[in-house]
Parts: C-alpha cells; sequence; structure tokens
C-alpha cells in the first residue's frame, strides 16, 4: 500500500512542481521516489530474511535488513545534498513560484506520507530496517508540510519566492540529522556493537542469580539484526557438578537470557573454575587434537561464528 500510493504522489508532484516552478514541489517528489525505492529495498530484505541459513551462511540473512537500512539512510543524505544545492542556486536566482497548485498539491502529499507513516507505525521503534522506511515518510511529510507553508505565504503575498527553497533548506537539515543517526545505529550493528536496549551489568547479575552459578566472563552480545541477538558467555559453576547437573545450569541461564531479555542464541561454555589468565594461547580456548579417546564428537552451534 505504502509503495503504491509513494509512485502515484511521485508522478502528481513532478508534473505539478515542473508546471508551477515550485523547486519545492520537485525537491519533495525527490524525496518520495527515494520513498519508493526505499520500500522496494526493504521489501527484499525482508524476503531475504525468510531463507533458510545454509552451510556458507549459518546466521541466515538476518544482517539484511541492517543492510537495507544503511542503504536506505545513505540514499536519503545524497538526495538531502542533491537538494540543498537546488535551493542554493534557487535563493541566488528565483523563479516565480505560483502558490496556489504548490498549497494543494503538498497537501495531498502531506497527506499521504503521514498515511504511509501510520500504516507502518509500530514497528520502527526497534526495527532498523522499518525505520528507515518509516523515516523516509516523515521526513517527506515535514518537507511536505514546509513546502505547503511556503506556498501558502507566497499565494498570500503574491510573492517572496525565496521562502519556497528557504522551507527546502530547513526541511532538509532535519533529514539529513535523523538520517545520520540511522546511519550510525546500522552501522553499530555492522560492527557487532552490544545491542543499545541490552545492559551488560544487569545480564550479568541476573545470570549470577541463577542457582549453580558461581561468576561470569568473556561475555559477548551482538546483533544479528534489529530483533535478533546472540550473545556468548563462560560460566563459572559451583563446585564440581556432573555433566547432567552442569546442563541443567545451562538451561535455566538460557531461560533467563530469553525471557528476560530477548536472546535466543546464546552460546555458553560451563567451567568449573576461571580460565588460567597466564595461558600461552587464549585462556578460553581449547585445541583439541583429532582422534581424543573418548571424545564422540563436537557440537558446532551454527548460530555462533565465534567456535
Amino acid at each position: 500500500m505504502v509503495l503504491g500510493v509513494n509512485l502515484a504522489l511521485v508522478v502528481v508532484q513532478v508534473v505539478v512542481g515542473v508546471a508551477v516552478h515550485s523547486v519545492g514541489l520537485l525537491a519533495d517528489a525527490g524525496h518520495n521516489l527515494t520513498d519508493v525505492a526505499a520500500v522496494l529495498v526493504s521489501l527484499f530484505a525482508l524476503a531475504l530474511t525468510l531463507r533458510a541459513p545454509t552451510a556458507r551462511r549459518s546466521f541466515g540473512y538476518h544482517r539484511a535488513t541492517i543492510l537495507a537500512a544503511q542503504a536506505n539512510a545513505a540514499s536519503i543524505l545524497i538526495v538531502t545534498g542533491f537538494l540543498v544545492w537546488e535551493a542554493v542556486r534557487r535563493l541566488i536566482d528565483p523563479g516565480v513560484v505560483h502558490g496556489a497548485p504548490v498549497v494543494w498539491t503538498a497537501l495531498v502529499a502531506v497527506t499521504v506520507n503521514l498515511a504511509s507513516a501510520r500504516l507502518l507505525h509500530g514497528g520502527h521503534e526497534h526495527d532498523l530496517n522499518m525505520r528507515s522506511v518509516w523515516l523516509h515518510m516523515m521526513s517527506d511529510a515535514f518537507a511536505s508540510l514546509g513546502v505547503l507553508v511556503a506556498g501558502a505565504v507566497i499565494w498570500w503575498r503574491g510573492g517572496w519566492y525565496r521562502l519556497d527553497p528557504v522551507a527546502s533548506l530547513i526541511v532538509s537539515a532535519l533529514i539529513a540529522w535523523r538520517a545520520v543517526a540511522l546511519l550510525r545505529d546500522t552501522a553499530d550493528v555492522l560492527l557487532e556493537a552490544t545491542p543499545a536496549h541490552l545492559d551488560v551489568d544487569e545480564l550479568s547479575a541476573a545470570v549470577g542469580t541463577v542457582d549453580g552459578v558461581e561468576s561470569l566472563h568473556d561475555l559477548h552480545a551482538w546483533g544479528l539484526s534489529s530483533d535478533v541477538a546472540a550473545l556468548s558467555a563462560h560460566v563459572v559453576l559451583d563446585g564440581h557438578p556432573t555433566l547432567e547437573e552442569a546442563q541443567v545450569v545451562g538451561a535455566r541461564i538460557k531461560d533467563v537470557l530469553r525471557d528476560r531479555f530477548g536472546i535466543a542464541h546464546a552460546t555458553l561454555e560451563l567451567e568449573c573454575e576461571s580460565c588460567a589468565p597466564d595461558a600461552a594461547v587464549d585462556p578460553c580456548t581449547i585445541v583439541v587434537p583429532a582422534g581424543v579417546p573418548g571424545l564422540v564428537g563436537v557440537d558446532a552451534d551454527r548460530h555462533d561464528h565465534r567456535h
């Protein structure tokens, strides 16, 4: 629905903008054209996430939505840069702008963009892919509102043509600020930063309250996408439990991680004592030669590339 109405809006804005010489309307059409591209990119990314993991891509395609969000944010900045250049050129040499058609077309654009943003409401707070599309819609809603106000003043005063590019400059600055913030958030996910909603200290304290846990170290938490978090950690257990007892404690920890922190992919190394800090190699790495007696096999959790 969002894709269809925005595509129709682009056609209307371009036709009216060229007819009445309004850079504001053409600027708004440019933003709406990126909306169409943004929705297509986001839909394609969502389709990729439905593919099953493979031996080559053991995490599946969850990161596709992050790449889509980053591409959409970058496209906003590129289009905004072009609009700033065009607005400055029109400030130097303003053309005649017909206020009435600008007002009515901008009013339609505001309505369409706000309706589109409403359709996307509810998923943009935590999903970066959804937020990138929602940002496109809201930025265009504000851009159209600026064009509407400028057109109304021009219509009322019969002049003040420079107000049209001034409105574009103000709106472009606001949009660019939001786009940069979105780029920063997507970069954090790609750099495997700890998810913003996750408090590591709180998580460590919660795991420490689980029966049978002595301490937690070598903790790593990262996001595969906006809504899929993963974690790996070394857990020191009380005493010297049997394998079955240790597995019970591990299951309790995973329940806490899933229910309280929304972490469905957790890989835990259960220990009876902390890793030696002065080991010659990585203190928390165990190198197992082939053919070790008593070793049935190695269970490589496909959800943790740190194995």
